[in-house]
């Protein structure tokens, strides 16, 4: 290594510029990093239908398939910027890229459910190390004009990947396997490890900026897992279940001591302090809202599209283009007004419209047309999404000091990706439930015993509250009463579907108030300062999700 790069405002670090010639090979690396973990997190939803029917999984280890990524990378990730400005972000990103990488080939390999989940959690790990550094590195080696460009390439590439996610997963799924979508990170993996060993110089944050938190960490990660696992579970074991009951207790005890540590910590990996400004508060909230009525909105809407509607994994990815359109088109611009004008109401306003957006989809059925009844709705959906994401991040960045942007962009991401977590696990619950009820009334409506009904519910489990019906539930029932189950289940789910939005739509309306009476002007702040107190998101995040409305 041929030493460290200075960042603006950080005494301490070592001194050291790549050459000039091998400058764009760190930015090609970089992209290569954040690549990855957003195409991954992407084409997953395409394949689960796909991955359903390979590995016979129900509800519940789906939805632990997409949290299991998402929780680990939203609670390691702001001790991976920690880390990483510690001990070296070229370091810790090869870590991440080595780690990510191992984790989609053993996804590929998977077997069953606990497999894979297992994996994804491994995946999560990777993308919390290897994703908070690749902004710091390219701020460590760019400067001035050329900085700002790379950056901003740096913040397309998410774009890209935000567009042709689906695209890719749907094509991969369809004509390779689903294992393809985790293969193909090997490849490209290696490549970027050989790429940021050869090209990145290392970089550290100034001494004493950060320090460890190992015990804040673990009473922060084990109170959202212990949360997450109630949750998700619940519905399977049932909500009076020892070991349910005894997990919602454990998530309060460890949520309860990681305030306690944090607010003792002359450093803390959270600074609650942040939350006594009431826009940061109401920013973060908002996040928390927004991608809790998103993420398991998307969950079930990708189940949706194939099982019940019966589009195939290509024709679903084609499907799910206009919302990123929209924000590709719609957030640069919403990013540019936001400083001009402020952003409370563009957040009041963009959230509005994701909730009228969710609220469309209520006129989803099992044979509703794509162009009349769901196009409306994922423009409406997308707009809302780019009007808020890029003026929030203002906000947060807005609302506080500005030696600490870094930490705070850190935590509108976690903050984001959490409320992804629990809208997952917490929307999983409310169609899961609603799905039995109206399982059962509909086998009942079809002319079965009471008794027949109770025992086909509980055979067919949370497998069928995704819109399908597995064969072997079918083995042993008359011809009539066979053939009519399926129509019954899907039926079923799009109630039950109907059950998760009005939530979601709840939770939409909840962050337009939110913002519209809490959020206040961050016009007139000073800029934010280039240094990266935290690793984390970073400074330039608000400037990439400016460009591509990608907010955490």
């Amino acid at each position: 290594m041929a030493g460290v790069a200075t960042l603006p405002g950080q005494a301490g670090a070592a001194v050291g510029q790549p050459a000039s010639r091998r400058r764009w090979w760190v930015l090609v690396a970089m992209v290569f990093g954040l690549f990855m973990p957003m195409l991954d997190s992407l084409v997953v939803n395409v394949a689960l239908p796909t991955i359903q029917r390979d590995l016979n999984a129900g509800v519940s280890e789906l939805q632990w398939m997409i949290d299991a990524y998402t929780l680990t990378f939203a609670t390691f990730m702001l001790t991976g910027g920690t880390l990483s400005d510690r001990f070296g972000r070229k370091r810790f990103f090869i870590g991440g890229l080595v780690v990510f990488t191992a984790g989609s080939l053993a996804c590929g390999l998977a077997s069953s459910t606990a497999e894979l989940v297992a994996f994804r959690a491994l995946q999560g790990l990777g993308g919390s190390l290897l994703l908070p550094g690749s902004l710091a590195i390219i701020s460590a080696t760019f400067h001035g004009k050329e900085r700002g460009a790379a950056i901003g390439a740096w913040s397309a590439m998410s774009g890209v990947a935000v567009a042709v996610g689906p695209l890719v997963g749907g094509y991969l799924v369809q004509h390779v396997s689903w294992q393809s979508i985790f293969f193909v990170n090997v490849p490209v993996g290696a490549l970027a490890v050989v790429l940021t060993w050869w090209a990145v110089t290392e970089s550290r944050g100034a001494p004493g900026v950060r320090r460890l938190d190992p015990l804040g960490a673990a009473s922060g990660t084990a109170g959202l897992f212990f949360l997450t696992y109630a949750t998700i579970e619940g519905n399977t074991r049932g909500w009076t279940d020892g070991l349910i009951l005894g997990s919602f207790a454990l998530a309060v005890v460890s949520l309860a001591l990681f305030v306690k540590v944090e607010q003792g910590r002359p450093s803390p990996m959270l600074p609650l302090s942040f939350f006594r400004n009431p826009t940061f508060t109401a920013a973060i909230a908002t996040a928390v809202a927004v991608f809790f009525a998103l993420f398991g909105m998307t969950f079930f809407l990708s189940l949706y599209l194939q099982n019940v509607v019966g589009y195939d994994p290509v024709a679903t990815g084609v499907r799910l283009v206009p919302f990123t359109v929209m924000i590709l088109l719609i957030a640069p611009v919403s990013g540019r007004l936001s400083d001009r004008y402020g952003s409370r109401w563009f957040m009041a306003g963009g959230t509005a419209l994701l909730g009228g957006g969710l609220a469309m989809c209520l006129r989803m059925q099992v044979g509703s047309s794509y162009v009349a009844v769901i196009l409306p709705a994922m423009v409406m959906m997308g707009a809302g999404m780019a009007l808020t994401m890029s003026p929030l991040s203002s906000a947060v960045m807005g609302s506080v000091d500005q030696r600490r942007v870094g930490i705070a962009s850190a935590t509108q991401t976690t903050a984001s990706q959490i409320g992804g977590v629990f809208g997952i696990a917490l929307l999983g619950a409310v169609v899961t439930a609603a799905f039995k009820s109206r399982f059962r009334s509909g086998l009942l409506r079809a002319g079965l015993p009471a008794e027949v009904a109770g025992k086909l519910v509980a055979k067919a489990g949370t497998a069928a509250a995704s819109g399908t019906v597995p064969q072997a539930t079918l083995g042993g029932l008359p011809a009539r009463v066979a053939h009519a189950v399926p129509a019954v289940v899907r039926g079923s789910f799009v109630g039950a579907f109907h059950s998760g939005i009005y939530v979601s739509v709840g939770f939409a309306v909840l962050a337009s108030v939110l913002a519209a009476t809490f959020v206040r002007s961050h016009v007139g702040s000073p800029a934010p300062s280039p240094r990266l107190d935290g690793g984390g998101a970073a400074v330039g995040l608000r400037a990439a999700a400016g460009r591509v409305g990608r907010a955490g």
